[in-house]
């Protein structure tokens, strides 16, 4: 039943992903903390899901958080809670999201954001399983499962300093990587069809199925949708151009990419020049800039890869495009906390994304 359940939940049938199946269930039978690895864009997220729905505490509360979204000062407050007037606009006591977790699974994504102060008082959480809130002098009990995940080298973190050494070996009790794209583009075909399948649905368009065109991929998801306009298809060429792309935003960019072209497509298939996939070499050093940008905070040089097609444009497009994903990210798609992020104006992260194609 639970790998009926992963295989609905984490599509494709690549080894990658056999091999990661196998780990969820045998990680869901623990009660260990996990700590799950991954480029941005993965589906970190949905393994901790993963993991939670074939534990036995799937029918509690699952909570996500964001820590890298949290601003710093707010972070203790939302973790562990707060009594009204333990703080200026603390209104009414508040309940944290240990709390909100009890009995369940609570996943710390981006860990590595948190700031020292917190993670000194995550490290007593875990320890003692009882949560303080602000302003009280009370500890409560909580029974928590606690994952995390990370773009990050953890290891590397610890070294700089920004993660305590004590608090990596607590939540790093059991590792589970997430493969990305590049490591798994025979699973391109499947993730093609449940993103198009499911934007049609959105959208109320009919699906049809069929013999592929040309050789490409026909997707049916089987929902119960109004008649009418038929399920954009990827031809033979769109379909090779994908599985040849470097994907440095990995699942997520796969799907912003087939959304964008289905909203555009208006005969039905989806061409290869219709994907609008950025020239190789710069999306290859935008993922390049991805992976190594714990490399670039550490001051280390990054790699560059001068080839005969090279264009530093293109490759500080691949960067700036690379970095706005990241933002994008830690805001969870909320562009006006992601020009905060970067630095600048609303009006210009909205030119950006459309310069990139990522609106």
């Amino acid at each position: 039943m639970l790998q009926e359940h992963l295989q609905g939940a984490i599509l494709g049938g690549s080894p990658e992903v056999r091999r990661l199946r196998a780990q969820i269930a045998r990680l869901a039978a623990s009660r260990a903390p996990v700590c799950i690895r991954g480029e941005t864009g993965t589906g970190k997220e949905l393994a901790a899901r993963a993991i939670h729905a074939g534990s036995g505490r799937r029918r509690a509360a699952f909570i996500a958080v964001n820590c890298g979204a949290i601003p710093a000062e707010l972070v203790e407050s939302e973790l562990f809670g707060h009594l009204r007037g333990s703080f200026t606009g603390a209104d009414g006591d508040r309940p944290g999201l240990f709390q909100a977790a009890d009995g369940g699974t609570l996943l710390l994504d981006e860990v590595a954001e948190l700031p020292l102060s917190a993670q000194v008082k995550l490290l007593r959480v875990i320890q003692e399983r009882r949560v303080r809130p602000l302003g009280s002098c009370r500890e409560v009990p909580v029974d928590v499962r606690l994952l995390s995940a990370t773009h990050r080298d953890l290891g590397k973190e610890m070294a700089c300093g920004r993660l305590r050494p004590d608090l990596y070996y607590r939540i790093n009790v059991m590792e589970l990587a997430v493969p990305n794209l590049r490591q798994r583009r025979d699973d391109i075909p499947e993730l093609a069809a449940h993103i198009l399948g499911r934007a049609a649905a959105e959208n109320g368009a009919a699906l049809k199925g069929g013999a592929p065109h040309n050789g490409g991929a026909t997707f049916n998801t089987g929902a119960a949708l109004s008649r009418g306009a038929p399920l954009c298809r990827l031809s033979a060429e769109a379909l090779a151009a994908l599985q040849d792309y470097p994907f440095p935003g990995n699942v997520r960019e796969l799907e912003n990419v087939l959304q964008r072209a289905a909203a555009l497509c208006e005969g039905g298939v989806i061409e290869a020049d219709m994907l609008n996939l950025a020239p190789a070499s710069a999306a290859t050093n935008g993922a390049s800039a991805t992976n190594g940008a714990s490399a670039a905070d550490n001051g280390e040089e990054m790699p560059v890869d001068f080839n005969r097609d090279f264009s530093i444009d293109r490759y500080l497009q691949g960067i700036e495009a690379s970095i706005i994903q990241q933002a994008l990210t830690k805001s969870k798609w909320n562009r006006t906390a992601a020009a905060r992020l970067l630095g600048t104006s609303f009006r210009s992260l909205r030119y950006r994304l459309k310069k990139h194609g990522l609106d």
